[in-house]
């Protein structure tokens, strides 16, 4: 069996797959993205799936980890919106990022399900995410698997993943997986994190996402104002863009 955690620090983390040991040089392209990239927005998507994210995630939401940086994210767009702020602008420079605290609904130790089986949740939000534009055929799913196995994620976590590829999306079981209200916000912004919605496929699937959680439009804006403030451009030459 494999780690919920460490699978998910491997996709939304410093150690992305790819990123430590030896691997083969036709995987190159993906695992020297994943090297000048930590935590791109997403991981998941632009090395895995090659979607091409433009925006990376950088700074302290880095070094968090991937449970404390989505928790640390959904928690700050939570409070920002509970004090009546307006959606802020990117600032001029690098915000801080704190992990939620350990007595609120968003740290990872409060989760009703368990740490493990939310986290699964979280995962699976995100390929669904990575997913939305509808892409991922039987051939990118070889391709991928072709990845996956010079990973070193382990066979196991390569399994779920491709099992997880493979599945039609169940939107049902994905948001009956958010046990509370901090979990729902952190669903979306795992998602969210995941993609850059720039096709009406993607942003749809955000929107239609928001209302099944029972999101507030308001809030979804502070998730959207928070993400993006924690972005920054990919640097030239690092953003993957070809289909394998």
């Amino acid at each position: 069996m494999f780690d919920p955690k460490k699978l998910l620090d491997d996709l939304l983390g410093s150690q992305i797959p790819g990123t430590s040991g030896t691997v083969r040089d036709k995987a190159g392209q993906a695992v020297q993205m994943a090297k000048d990239n930590p935590l791109a927005a997403g991981a998941l998507a632009a090395v895995l799936l090659g979607t091409g994210a433009g925006r990376q995630v950088t700074g302290t939401a880095v070094k968090l980890g991937g449970l404390a940086a989505i928790g640390g994210l959904a928690y700050k767009a939570y409070q920002n919106y509970k004090a009546g702020n307006a959606p802020a602008e990117a600032p001029a420079t690098e915000p801080e990022l704190l992990p939620p605290p350990k007595d609120t609904a968003f740290h990872p130790s409060q989760a009703p399900q368990g740490e493990d089986e939310f986290t699964l949740t979280l995962v699976r939000a995100m390929i669904s995410a990575a997913k939305a534009d509808g892409r991922i055929d039987d051939d990118e799913r070889q391709k991928i698997a072709g990845k996956l196995s010079l990973s070193g994620i382990g066979s196991d976590a390569e399994k779920f993943l491709m099992a997880e590829l493979a599945s039609p999306l169940d939107l049902d079981a994905l948001v009956a997986g958010a046990k509370t209200d901090a979990q729902k916000l952190e669903l979306y912004t795992a998602s969210r994190l995941t993609i850059d919605p720039d096709t009406r496929a993607e942003r749809g699937y955000l929107d239609l996402l928001a209302g099944r959680l029972g999101l507030p439009d308001a809030l979804v804006d502070h998730v959207e104002a928070t993400v993006s403030a924690a972005k920054v451009p990919a640097k030239a030459g690092t953003s993957p863009n070809p289909r394998w």
